[in-house]
């Protein structure tokens, strides 16, 4: 079978569609008086496979492009946004963007340092494997999971491949470019035993081609992974309740540190003053050896970014430095209005939608504690090695996470699975109470995305083996 798309040429909106001259002028007349703004265009198309029950269940295919319009003045920002990238449709959404501006009297900010680094593969996803291979791909891995054990009763998998080409054009006439890659794989099981049900699920992706994915070595051990969270969960207990320590395993379990850490240090919180950390830039907020970033710039992964969504280079932001608060993710407007330097961190959805201050790949740095010793130093409580979703309230930075895949552990020793458990507690004592930081940082293996205001981007998150002192955990047995 073919392709399911041939290869598209690139997206270039001044060479056929509207005219770059006519645009830079626009831009200057809507944008005079203003403090920043920019024109941002964009095409993407995606494309997602789903194999459930035995069979393809859903094959789909979406493309659209836009434009999105913007003119900052102080706090407010105009925005419009169109499906049609002419020239008329930009003269009506300058008369909009322009309401922000008003009788005038800003003064523009410099623009972005420009950038030739790139920092994934040039090869669009969605032509790189034949339609046909992936299909096979997905009735392989059925397959491969229901001969690994009998017990596995459903199998479904999806391979999801997307491109998001951008350009960005700013009113000094840089125009900056970007064509971002995305690809996943996910791998869920159910198995049965005695009438017993439990499921586990794996996946894994970035800013690369389809072709890793789809590598027989890699999707059996997506597979493998899945199969063991299902089988793990087969002789799970019920989860103790009450207040405990808890070791957190590496990588994914930094889902806990982007939430309920993360969001408290995106500017826009902080000058609002709604963030639980607002005001203590300076201050010990966590424990010594504590050291937090936040990261576009690693090749392939997925919240890296080349130039954010203003086009302002990504950046490896230090955050929290052995405890202490020293930065916050920063946009363009929130930067200018709080007297500091954008961080590479402007993001937006689509076309359709305004930047705000966002996370790319959140993680906090490797110490020096053995991971084996953190869990033997642990007297009563739990090993939580996988998570599920979770929620977080800015302003205090109190979180509840359901925890995928635990284990209770008394003096040292890891016993039972445990299912049911949810993990209480608020960002900023939880911080203060980590108590040893192993030497084993790893990343998630490519599966997040984050929300905000709305807007979803893909993001990345990781962390060393942690244990925290005095979390709420909530489960069905005491």
């Amino acid at each position: 079978m073919s392709h399911t798309a041939s290869n598209p040429a690139p997206f270039r909106p001044f060479e056929g569609q509207i005219d770059r001259s006519a645009a830079e002028s626009l831009l200057k007349r809507t944008l005079d008086g203003a403090d920043d703004g920019e024109l941002f265009l964009e095409r993407r198309r995606f494309e997602a496979l789903g194999w459930d029950d035995g069979r393809l269940k859903t094959a789909s295919y979406d493309a659209a492009e836009g434009f999105g319009l913007r003119a900052v003045k102080g706090e407010t920002s105009g925005y419009a946004h169109s499906t049609e990238i002419t020239e008329a449709a930009m003269a009506r959404a300058a008369e909009t963007a322009r309401l922000a501006v008003g009788d005038g009297g800003g003064t523009l900010a410099l623009g972005p340092k420009p950038t030739n680094r790139r920092l994934y593969t040039d090869r669009d996803p969605l032509t790189d494997a034949e339609f046909g291979v992936r299909i096979e791909t997905l009735a392989e891995i059925d397959a491969y999971a229901r001969a690994r054990d009998p017990r596995v009763v459903q199998v479904s998998a999806s391979l999801v491949a997307s491109m998001q080409e951008v350009e960005i054009l700013r009113p000094d006439g840089l125009l900056v470019r970007d064509a971002r890659p995305m690809t996943r794989l996910n791998v869920s099981v159910i198995v049965e035993d005695g009438g017993r049900r439990e499921s586990g699920s794996h996946g894994a992706g970035g800013r690369t081609s389809l072709l890793g994915l789809i590598e027989p070595a890699h999707w059996q051990a997506a597979v493998d992974e899945a199969l063991r969270i299902a089988v793990v969960n087969l002789g799970a207990e019920s989860a103790p309740a009450g207040i405990m320590d808890v070791a957190l395993g590496a990588g994914w379990p930094g889902i806990l540190l982007h939430e309920a850490v993360g969001h408290g240090l995106e500017g826009d919180f902080n000058r609002k003053k709604t963030s639980a950390f607002a005001g203590l830039m300076g201050q010990q907020v966590a424990a010594k050896g504590v050291t937090v970033l936040d990261d576009g710039t690693i090749p392939d992964r997925r919240g890296s970014i080349s130039v954010d969504d203003e086009g302002t280079p990504s950046g490896r932001n230090v955050l929290i430095e052995d405890g202490v608060l020293v930065g916050y993710m920063q946009d363009r407007q929130n930067a200018r209005l709080m007297g500091v330097e954008p961080t590479g961190n402007g993001r937006r959805e689509s076309y359709a939608h305004t930047p705000m201050p966002r996370m790319t790949n959140t993680y906090m740095l490797a110490g020096d504690a053995d991971p084996d010793a953190i869990v033997a130093d642990l007297k009563d409580g739990i090993y939580a090695v996988g998570f599920g979703g979770g929620q977080v309230d800015i302003t205090n930075g109190k979180f509840v996470f359901s925890c995928t895949e635990a284990y209770r552990v008394k003096n040292g020793k890891v016993g039972a699975p445990v299912k049911g458990a949810t993990l209480i507690g608020d960002g900023p004592t939880a911080l203060k109470q980590i108590r040893a930081i192993g030497n084993d940082m790893k990343l998630d293996p490519g599966i997040g995305n984050c929300g905000k205001g709305g807007q979803w981007v893909p993001v990345g998150v990781g962390q060393p083996t942690l244990l925290i002192g005095g979390l709420t955990v909530g489960g069905s047995s005491a």
